[in-house]
């Protein structure tokens, strides 16, 4: 049974223990009027009609009642006024509600560790030493599992290499800048300009690629230029100023 469904008749108060913790730590209800010796026989009585108990939820109710015991005892004690000027009431409701979730936060790491035993129960080592008459065992007693031969034949197989990959069947294309460079170069110079699909025309992915590979350093070294009326319309193939200022020249 959880602290919070223990139910309470107090001289002070009457209803569930969560709600007395609440009131007690809003300052609503003094702690020194509350008889926490009445909430333990309470919560034992009601544990004995069930005829059951639950370590967890019974360490939970005992952090609980230590802590409203402790901060009862500051009250009562001789000289507890002088301390109490460094802790108001509100600090001792934070004070409680730290220890609250510091409980909370091991109760969560214990729930964890559980369940990553649980999970993993399957792949625990042994720890015991093995019993005596497993210790030793004449050549007799032991048994093959396997043939023999069973293993020489996985081996083999392990030692066999693969048969090899034919790719006579793949045909790569291979085609360089160079090449593509020389193409453009002799088109510009018949032509003076030409359509890009004219460069490429017939040619594989691969060498459209490089084409444009080629187009973009022609352009860089100013040797070509290019212009396009429309989107995805035919592109013109053009000389550049270093084409244009040699033919200027010659």
């Amino acid at each position: 049974m959880r602290a919070a469904e223990l139910d309470l008749d107090l001289d002070v108060f009457t209803g569930p223990f969560d709600l007395l913790l609440t009131l007690v730590l809003k300052d609503e209800i003094d702690l020194l009027e509350v008889n926490l010796a009445e909430i333990v026989v309470s919560y034992i009585d009601r544990l004995e009609l069930r005829g059951e108990i639950d370590l967890e939820v019974a360490t939970e109710f005992l952090v609980l009642i230590a802590a409203l015991l402790e901060l009862k005892s500051r009250m009562l004690l001789p000289g507890a006024e002088e301390e109490q000027v460094e802790l108001d009431s509100e600090e001792a409701a934070e004070e409680l509600f730290e220890r609250l979730m510091a409980q909370h936060r091991i109760r969560g790491a214990a729930e964890w560790l559980r369940e990553r035993i649980a999970g993993e129960a399957g792949f625990r080592f042994r720890a015991a030493p093995l019993p005596p008459e497993l210790r030793q065992a004449s050549l007799a007693q032991a048994t093959k599992k396997y043939d023999p031969a069973r293993l020489g034949l996985a081996m083999g197989n392990l030692l066999t290499p693969p048969p090899q990959i034919q790719t006579g069947h793949l045909h790569v294309p291979r085609v360089t800048v160079a090449e593509r460079l020389s193409t453009l170069r002799t088109l510009l110079l018949k032509r003076g300009s030409f359509d890009f699909e004219q460069a490429v025309a017939g040619a594989d992915r691969v060498t459209v690629a490089v084409t444009i590979w080629a187009l973009l350093e022609m352009y860089r070294q100013g040797e070509a230029n290019w212009e396009q009326d429309e989107p995805f319309g035919p592109i013109r193939v053009i000389g550049g100023s270093v084409a244009q200022a040699a033919g200027a020249t010659a």
